[in-house]
């Protein structure tokens, strides 16, 4: 059975188009799936503490209070096989929710570990991932994009290679460019699942 995280960070939460199309795309392409859904674009996670910082760099802090929430988003980031994404473009990147999942989840030496090279080095295993996003431009390529490039390396330091994006362009210019976008959008993960999930 597909074990599917479905993480919303979108202020519309679960109203929104990403979300929305996410869904529609587990029941009808990934049929029995198990699901766990989070919106944290309606209720953010908090920022991170410097109880949190100071965690990191004492002896033994990695597994105390400060750092339980992180310890509870990356254990349910191990659990699943298939990671759903949905997220909006905030000023060419991604929003503020999506970044506080980020700092959480991305922590030295329990998702990623530096070797002697001062490389990063991903301590989860890869996993089918899509990030939905949903912008207000009906053209990508067309103004700067710096969500892609930064979702690509952050997932990779954590170990998480195999992703793919789905754009949903055009979604403040009416009811029509917004079905165009959803339609193309549920084909593209269509041809994606038929290549094997």
């Amino acid at each position: 059975m597909t074990r599917a995280l479905l993480l919303s960070f979108s202020p519309h939460g679960k109203a929104a188009h990403t979300f929305k199309l996410a869904r529609a795309f587990l029941s009808d392409l990934v049929p029995g799936a198990a699901v766990i859904e989070r919106d944290y674009g309606g209720q953010a996670l908090p920022p991170l503490t410097r109880e949190y910082a100071n965690a990191l760099t004492s002896t033994g802090g990695l597994s105390g209070n400060a750092t339980a929430l992180s310890e509870q988003l990356i254990v349910e980031l191990e659990a699943c096989d298939l990671l759903i994404i949905c997220t909006p473009v905030h000023n060419f990147t991604v929003p503020a929710a999506l970044k506080a999942w980020v700092d959480h989840v991305v922590r030295i030496q329990r998702s990623f570990t530096v070797n002697e090279q001062f490389e990063k080095v991903g301590l989860l295993d890869d996993r089918r991932t899509f990030v939905l996003v949903s912008s207000g431009n009906s053209r990508k390529g067309h103004e700067p994009d710096f969500l892609t490039p930064y979702m690509t390396a952050i997932l990779a330091t954590v170990g998480i290679r195999s992703v793919e994006f789905v754009y949903l362009g055009a979604m403040v210019r009416g009811e029509d460019a917004v079905k165009r976008a959803v339609e193309q959008a549920h084909r593209q993960l269509s041809e994606a699942i038929s290549t094997g999930l």
